[in-house]
């Protein structure tokens, strides 16, 4: 495997230089440390299409500031640019040719970023933050659409101030995730709404939420075919739930999952229940990591409903994740997300983006869990 070369210059790339990682509990699986990571809590991490030559990474912070960093194939991570917004950044995404890379922030706006000039300008304006954005390339329409907390879903085509499309939704959108053609929000009060982006984007189903608590995030996964047949929701009361738009057997298809907890059983031994913070599959294998409040990532294989990996625990949270367009590399971020209240955040705790190697760990299994 070229990528990264062997397993071993990837294992030993920038945790050397930190003295004994024995006791390093900020990088306990002695992944690569991404150069230049921002100043305060990760909110969004995206790796660029596979139409682009090469790994560019995108992540959005707190600091107001979106990154871009060049991944190199030794595991060794450039900074390339940066943009700010005047509030923090809650998501980005890439247009399909890589050329772009859309940001979203709590100053209520949208931005399009053309890499090439290093140029960004609004697209998109909301009456709240906004918490999703979503590039949609359709065969007759590409556009981009934001979902915010003012409870709409916007739909706009980057030249236009206005949008093309507006659809109110019951509450503030959470998390939203987009495959061709479908679309899956997830909003506050447990709703969960369903779109179909064919020749327009329009309402398509809603549904009863699988999960008892906040919808924290969501990711929609493929068939065999390649087509997008469901999705996979985590809430912060660690449980993920997978769930088919139209399976053949509902009630034996559609399950959930524990996960992100301490070992306690919850009867004897109080159990420590942390936020399942982001959610995404892998493209090559379609089997799926998850990342946590308790500071560890998990990989699974839904299809065998069983636990692949899970890691040593960070010292602090990790708040995002994202697998590059092969599935080689799991990028994850360990920053604080405020999910122990002000008295636990620390200034001078830095924030980290790492690099692990996913082509072998993330390889369905074939037993049930």
């Amino acid at each position: 495997m070229s990528l990264f070369g062997t397993a071993t210059t990837f294992g030993a790339g920038g945790t050397g230089v930190f003295g004994a990682t024995t006791t390093d509990s900020h990088n306990p699986m002695k992944d690569v440390e991404v150069t230049s990571p921002p100043d305060d809590s990760i909110s969004c991490l995206a790796f660029s299409p596979p139409t682009m030559a090469g790994n560019f990474l995108i992540g959005g912070s707190w600091a107001n500031d979106v990154r871009c960093w060049e991944v190199q194939d030794n595991g060794q991570t450039v900074p390339k640019a940066q943009q700010m917004h005047t509030g923090p950044v809650l998501d980005v995404c890439w247009s399909d040719d890589g050329s772009k890379v859309f940001t979203a922030s709590c100053d209520k706006t949208a931005k399009m970023w053309d890499l090439n000039s290093n140029q960004a300008m609004q697209i998109a304006q909301h009456d709240g933050p906004i918490k999703s954005i979503h590039w949609i390339k359709a065969p007759n329409y590409s556009c981009i659409m934001t979902g915010s907390w003012d409870k709409t879903l916007k739909f706009w085509d980057t030249r236009s101030p206005n949008p093309m499309l507006s659809l109110t939704m019951t509450e503030r959108c959470y998390c939203a995730d987009v495959v061709y053609p479908m679309a899956v929000l997830a909003t506050a009060e447990r709703g969960l709404i369903v779109y179909q982006l064919e020749n327009q984007p329009s309402e398509f189903r809603r549904i009863d939420s699988p999960l008892k608590h906040q919808h924290r995030c969501v990711a929609i996964f493929k068939d065999k075919q390649n087509k997008p047949t469901g999705f996979a929701l985590g809430s912060i009361e660690g449980r993920v739930a997978i769930h088919y738009i139209n399976p053949p057997n509902p009630a034996k298809d559609n399950f959930t999952f524990k996960c992100h907890r301490s070992n306690g059983t919850n009867t004897a031994t109080p159990q420590d229940i942390y936020a399942v913070n982001a959610i995404s599959f892998h493209p090559v294998h379609g089997t799926l990591a998850t990342v946590g409040s308790d500071g560890r990532f998990s990989f699974w294989d839904k299809d065998a409903r069983t636990k692949l990996k899970t890691s040593e625990q960070l010292d602090q949270p990790i708040t995002a994740c994202c697998f590059n367009s092969n599935g080689n590399i799991f990028a994850y971020a360990s920053s604080y997300d405020w999910s122990k209240g002000h008295e636990y955040y620390n200034p001078q705790k830095k924030n980290y983006i790492f690099l692990r190697n996913a082509a072998e760990e993330l390889k369905p299994r074939n037993k049930k869990w």
